[in-house]
């Protein structure tokens, strides 16, 4: 596990997830800060992110 930093879709803040590199999905997840959801998507390769995208689910 290890944690990455980013922008909220929503409130703009900069908060932070644990990431697993042992798997590759899409979930979804409230902001730290404005408790919004938030989906989102990662990929790993040989234990490398790869791919990181945090967005608003439109309700």
């Amino acid at each position: 596990m290890f944690e990455h930093f980013f922008q909220c879709p929503y409130c703009w803040e900069e908060v932070s997830m644990l990431l697993d590199p042992s798997v590759n999905q899409t979930y979804v997840e409230d902001c730290e800060v404005c408790c919004n959801p938030i989906e989102v998507t990662v990929s790993f390769e040989d234990g490398a992110l790869t791919t990181f995208a945090a967005e608003s689910i439109e309700q």
